[in-house]
């Protein structure tokens, strides 16, 4: 049955969307991540969204198609999530959201580096120029003496964005053959099963009073975790990606909000040069599509 033509539009809302929940299950995560080691805030964010997870695939599929998938390329995508999560809740534990999101913006011009030789996309010179520019903000934010890279902390989550874009671009591999139902359930499951099993050394009982942040993280990361996958599925990575930069504007927000954590000056520039390039990017390749599509 051929496949309709993405649409651009519902692809750009979903990551928007997409975006938004993962700040809310970020910040889940950093409220857990001063109460329990990292490998086991990576499995708990696996294991609250299963349940629901399993409820939407198993009302929207056959349960026998989960299994007929390219498992080596799920493997793979299990084992970066897990590696992931774990950097990332590291980081969290000892920077604020708007640091750590400043630092995985790495990941759109590593997506669109990859989008090239691995998933033959045209990569023109209008994007590559934005995104340079918008890791210039990046750069900015993190003060020209590399201020938050340097750190345990801040290596970790230069470790995570590195694998996020490699997840990034595994998924765009699976959209052209498997469902958006088996990628998101073998995402989790696997996430689940493996940080689980690589926490139990070290495991800590849960406390009563963390159950609603568990629950918020799993219903965020749940929809999120659609809402990505359908994301690339309908757009090019290298298009998609940079729209990454919006969870800054959540960063700030929650920072603000929860930790009583205020950007400086310089953040705010940083955030401006970044949002540019992410609005200017969006605008030309809009330009570009209707002049290809009257």
């Amino acid at each position: 049955m051929p496949v309709s033509r993405p649409s651009l539009t519902s692809a750009v809302l979903l990551m928007l969307v997409a975006v938004l929940l993962f700040a809310l299950m970020d910040a889940g995560l950093k409220l857990l991540s001063a109460q329990y080691p990292p490998l086991q805030v990576a499995a708990l964010r696996g294991l609250s969204s299963l349940p629901l997870v399993s409820i939407w695939v198993l009302a929207t599929v056959p349960a026998a198609s989960l299994l007929r998938v390219h498992w080596p390329l799920h493997l793979l995508r299990g084992a970066l999530g897990i590696a992931m999560m774990a950097g990332f809740v590291y980081g969290l534990r000892t920077m604020p959201l708007t640091t750590a999101y400043a630092i995985t913006f790495v990941a759109p011009l590593l997506v669109t580096a990859m989008a090239g030789p691995l998933l033959k996309e045209r990569v023109g010179a209008g994007r590559w120029t934005a995104i340079v520019i918008g890791l210039a903000g990046v750069l900015v934010i993190l003060r020209p003496t590399g201020e938050g890279m340097l750190t345990t902390g801040g290596l970790a989550i230069l470790v995570a964005a590195i694998c996020y874009a490699l997840g990034a671009v595994t998924v765009r591999m699976l959209a052209q053959r498997d469902s958006t139902q088996a990628l998101v359930f073998w995402f989790i499951v696997l996430l689940s099963l493996g940080a689980w099993l690589l926490a139990l050394p070290a495991w800590k009982p849960l406390q009563a009073s963390h159950g609603w942040i568990i629950a918020g993280v799993g219903v965020s990361g749940s929809l999120a975790q659609v809402a990505l996958t359908e994301a690339f599925r309908r757009g090019e990575a290298s298009l998609i990606a940079p729209l990454e930069y919006t969870a800054l504007v959540w960063g700030v927000i929650l920072d603000v909000a929860l930790w009583s954590v205020l950007p400086d000056g310089v953040t705010w520039i940083g955030a401006g040069i970044i949002v540019a390039s992410g609005l200017y990017l969006l605008r030309r390749e809009k330009v570009h599509v209707e002049a290809e599509h009257p």
